[in-house]
């Protein structure tokens, strides 16, 4: 029998935190079999992906047949995202890259679905070694710093640290649109929560999310009942994100194109953030919440805000179509954010330049623009972190919540700068400890 759930707790005020080396809590290092079980939520693009291809696919070249590891054949598994080695190995497998990974929308079933003949799975779900990369550039930008950091103090892998990576092309859509793979991750994430309390002693879990993470953990803990909150939550630990997206995620989908001697970082950039097919390429736009009609898109005819969205979106060349499930299936969310009701810490950082508004004086999306920059780390801008707090920390039933701003530090560097990987491991362990 489950036991009941504890009673609400008091509002705390708002609280506002500035990192320096010297703030550091020196408790934190309690025995381990006193931890809470942590449950890592990684960022964008982090999730691991294997690839199956059946009869029914159609390549766009005759080298596609076997998949992103051409060795491979039908019908067997291979790691599609992130193949690094690979794709260093054969730079013409690019192109079978980007078309393995695209996803069509259903009409008929109002659902995002692969291209025919491609099935896909994500790796290791319920462990940190499913967001593991093989290039070495990644390991500063999916956890892996963290899962060593939390090792280092007691956590172990598959018993009291667990991971829950997911398909980053999928997105959650408006209550009452089907979602399938995002109805899918959330139904494995609430047994893994669950799994992991009842193998740590009943102990409710911490839940540690990094970027678009913390966006999916918001929407799980908003369409999960309280009560099952109450017992199964401990603590929310948010890592780089705000609410009301950003200005900087309108640049990669305004861009039709890019040469194919674009480097291949670049090319990264569209096959992921700038895929024009993926579901979460509207998640993490501007929200008319937070921007309203601020110039976001200035260009010598036109200037677009977020309320103007679905105009620059046609601008940008969308069809009518993806415009109306901009509107129908990422808006709702993006405008029903609401505070989890669960104890919170929210973390990021700032001091970073951080685009707050693209330049394409031409009219030319395809054009690099000229940028204005305001503060935050990197990537998510400052006002949507200060809309956070207003959004969690007005809600008389949230109870405790923080936010901790740590100064210079990027949107990366959170999970992976030696100072601020402290603080986030402190605030980790302290949750342990919070009433």
């Amino acid at each position: 029998m489950e036991s009941p759930p504890p009673p609400p707790q008091r509002l705390l005020p708002l609280v506002v935190v500035f990192f320096f080396v010297a703030a550091l809590p020196a408790a934190a290092h309690e025995a381990t079999s006193s931890l809470h079980p942590v449950v890592l939520v990684p960022g964008n693009t982090c999730g691991q992906l294997d690839a199956r291809l059946t009869d029914e696919y159609e390549p766009p070249t005759p080298g596609c047949r076997g998949g992103v590891r051409k060795q491979g054949q039908r019908g067997w598994w291979f790691r599609l995202w992130e193949n690094f080695t690979a794709l260093q190995e054969d730079p013409a497998l690019w192109p079978c890259y980007a078309d393995q990974l695209r996803l069509v929308y259903d009409p008929v079933a109002a659902d995002y679905r692969n291209m025919p003949g491609v099935y896909t799975r994500v790796v290791s779900f319920g462990s940190t070694r499913g967001f593991r990369s093989d290039d070495p550039a990644r390991k500063d930008v999916c956890m892996e710093r963290l899962v060593e950091a939390l090792e280092e103090e007691g956590y172990t892998e598959g018993e009291n640290l667990f991971g829950a990576p997911y398909d980053f092309r999928y997105a959650p859509a408006a209550p009452g649109l089907p979602s399938g793979v995002f109805s899918d991750f959330t139904s494995s994430f609430r047994r893994l929560v669950e799994r992991a309390s009842e193998r740590n002693g009943g102990k409710p879990v911490i839940l540690v999310t990094h970027s678009l993470g913390g966006l999916f953990a918001m929407v799980f803990l908003d369409r999960s009942p309280l009560p099952w909150r109450r017992r199964y939550v401990r603590h929310f630990v948010m890592l780089c994100l705000g609410v009301g997206g950003s200005p900087l995620n309108m640049w990669p989908l305004a861009a039709a194109s890019i040469p194919s001697s674009s480097s291949s970082s670049l090319v990264s950039s569209v096959l992921t953030y700038g895929n024009r097919s993926f579901a979460s390429m509207f998640s993490l736009l501007p929200s008319p919440a937070v921007y309203g009609d601020t110039p976001l898109v200035i260009t010598r005819d036109k200037n677009y805000s977020a309320d103007d969205m679905p105009e620059f979106l046609s601008a940008a060349g969308f069809s009518d179509d993806e415009v109306a499930l901009y509107r129908t299936r990422a808006l709702p969310v993006t405008l029903d954010l609401r505070a989890p009701l669960v104890p919170m810490t929210s973390i990021n950082g700032v001091g970073v330049p951080t685009i707050d508004k693209l330049v394409f004086w031409d009219g030319n999306f395809s054009a690099k623009p000229q940028v204005v920059n305001g503060d935050g780390d990197g990537q998510i801008n400052l006002d949507t972190v200060l809309a956070l707090e207003r959004l969690i920390g007005d809600d008389p039933d949230q109870g405790y919540f923080k936010s901790i701003l740590i100064p210079n530090t990027t949107h990366k560097g959170v999970i992976s700068d030696e100072l601020a990987l402290k603080r986030v491991v402190s605030e980790i362990l302290g949750a342990n400890s919070i009433n």
